[in-house]
């Protein structure tokens, strides 16, 4: 049975609240930017979205080196602030980064880069990811699989790897606003309709 948008979000008077494992920034106002265009531009009356960071270890060993092992990690850190939290705060969000190894026609390997966002909230839990960058072979050849995370040039400060390969047109920020809305899509998908006025 679908509810309307409305209906839904009346459950939520001061607002919604979303705790994500980590403290970065780019990561936090991409979450945000998520759950206002899901909620706030979609429903009737603006929606007040409060992101709240939550210490949690990242990996120490650099960006996941597949999408199973940035979902698994992700997933790890959604559930364990959902458990440790309970119903503290609506919504919990894990985020990873990954570069997924794909091999094509003639052995040639191709790493493609993206991010992904797995969402646990009261209908349960999503994952979804952002667009696919594929790296420049010119920047890793020669260089093993297994050390290409850590040969890539990109700092925080100037925008993550996404930033750095894009000139800036796509940064870590917009990646993780793309992923987490498309967690929240798969989220709610045959569970909440949109405003009537948003349907084309």
């Amino acid at each position: 049975m679908t509810h309307q948008l409305s209906e839904f979000l009346g459950g939520y008077q001061r607002g919604i609240e979303v705790a994500v494992a980590g403290a970065t920034p780019d990561e936090l106002l991409g979450v945000r930017e998520a759950f206002r265009r899901y909620f706030r531009d979609r429903s009737e009356r603006p929606v007040a979205v409060a992101v709240v960071p939550q210490e949690f270890e990242r990996r120490l060993r650099g960006i996941a080196e597949s999408d199973a092992a940035a979902i698994g990690t992700a997933a790890q850190a959604a559930r364990a602030l959902a458990e440790r939290y309970g119903a503290t705060y609506q919504f919990y969000v894990g985020l990873e980064a990954c570069i997924q190894a794909l091999t094509g026609p003639g052995a040639a390997t191709a790493y493609y880069l993206r991010s992904w966002s797995v969402v646990v909230g009261p209908p349960g839990e999503a994952r979804g990811a952002s667009g696919s960058l594929e790296l420049p072979a010119h920047l890793i050849h020669g260089i093993p699989r297994r050390d290409v995370p850590a040969a890539l040039p990109a700092t925080r400060k100037s925008g993550g790897l996404m930033a750095t390969l894009t000139g800036g047109l796509e940064t870590r920020r917009s990646a993780v606003a793309l992923s987490t809305l498309n967690a929240l899509s798969s989220l709610f998908f045959g569970i909440l309709e949109s405003h009537p006025g948003l349907r084309r």
